[in-house]
């Protein structure tokens, strides 16, 4: 693999870090950098398959919740009651991505829809974030089943290309009653298995079609996704906390006009 190949997938992987768990698209901003660096892998599998780094990051930094939450699984109703409501919250997401598979790959050809829909979606993050809501629920591993489904619906959102995952289940949590901590926490155990989910199905589909530079690549990436999404995922709620939504919203506005800007001078 040559050296700019090199630097563009650790330049890449460090982009999936830090944008996978906060709401700005980390598709979107992996997608336009590839489009803008001629970075190119065959059927998206850079893409989906670099979230691994990411992927490993939250489970190590929540690595000892879960591990509680395995050995009490069996003389706990807390922590089997927490299972389900993640996997409720999954479920919409693996009917709606297998038959919208191919819709979704057309879409992310096409970078600057996802220019427009970042910039549509930090509107919305913005007039969310500014709204005064009242929360009612507070713990992300205790929310109502109804709601861990609803929120999960909203995820299928995310699947338009720069949408964001993370972006669509926070704005939906805050919507119906959840405090901007538990949303951004319940987000991160959703990521859990649909991150997974999707690498493991990416991967199969693309088996056939890596060769060594592709692993290589993909090797690189994913060391820089997960020190950069060991970073974020640390340091997020205690962000949000404080910042609330605003400042990303304001970045997907920032990032989607300097895109199409890029689109209309670069092409």
């Amino acid at each position: 693999m040559s050296e700019p190949n090199i630097f563009s997938a650790l330049i890449l992987g460090l982009i999936e870090g830090l944008t996978e768990f906060i709401p700005v698209s980390s598709t979107a901003h992996v997608q336009l950098a590839s489009h803008f660096l001629k970075f190119e892998s065959p059927s998206n599998a850079f893409t989906i398959l670099v979230q691994l780094g990411a992927i490993l990051a939250i489970l190590l930094v929540y690595f000892k919740r879960l591990l509680d939450v395995a050995l009490t699984l069996r003389s706990s109703e807390r922590s089997r009651y927490f299972v389900l409501s993640i996997l409720l919250a999954f479920l919409p997401a693996v009917v709606v991505g297998v038959f919208a598979e191919s819709y979704i790959n057309e879409l992310l050809e096409r970078p600057a829809i996802m220019c427009y829909v970042l910039i549509i979606g930090g509107i919305v993050l913005l007039a969310v974030d500014r709204l005064r809501l009242q929360p009612r629920h507070f713990d992300a591993m205790a929310y109502p089943l109804p709601l861990a489904l609803r929120i999960g619906i909203c995820q299928c959102v995310a699947m338009i290309p720069g949408t964001s995952r993370s972006g669509a289940t926070i704005v939906g949590a805050l919507l119906m009653g959840a405090d901007k901590r538990s949303a951004a926490e319940f987000s991160f155990f959703l990521a859990m298995p649909t991150m997974v989910g999707a690498f493991v199905y990416k991967l199969y589909k693309v088996r056939n079609d890596l060769s060594v530079d592709d692993t290589t690549a993909i090797v690189v990436g994913f060391l820089a996704a997960f020190v950069s999404g060991l970073f974020v995922v640390r340091s997020l709620l205690a962000f949000v906390s404080r910042r609330g939504y605003a400042p990303f919203a304001y970045w997907r506005i920032i990032v989607g006009a300097l895109g199409l800007l890029g689109l209309f001078y670069l092409g």
